[in-house]
């Protein structure tokens, strides 16, 4: 991957010598690819309050770019596809900790 092709940091975590980055996502070779900081919550439903806000600002991300597209409508299925990947996964998770 160029370095064209990253995702900008966020000015707020430019700004905060404390902030963490606690996820990557790439696709690559057809295939997604995931490097995950872990260990900082103590319950695993932080991560869900995390995939929760994600989603939101996906939703919110495409309403911006599209004035036809309802962002409630949008994280709904977003809702849908995790729940059915969720209920019958795709694929197998591979990968170890490093």
């Amino acid at each position: 991957m160029s370095q064209k092709d990253s995702l900008p940091i966020p000015a707020a975590a430019s700004r905060d010598p404390r902030s963490l980055e606690v996820l990557r996502v790439w696709i690559a070779g057809g295939e997604q690819h995931v490097a995950l900081a872990f260990g900082m919550w103590e319950d695993p439903a932080a991560w869900g309050l995390l995939l929760a806000d994600l989603a939101r600002h996906i939703a919110e991300a495409h309403a911006q770019q599209d004035e036809t597209v309802d962002p409630e409508e949008f994280l709904e299925r977003i809702r849908q596809g995790m729940e059915a990947e969720l209920d019958s996964p795709t694929d197998e998770v591979s990968g170890s900790v490093q």
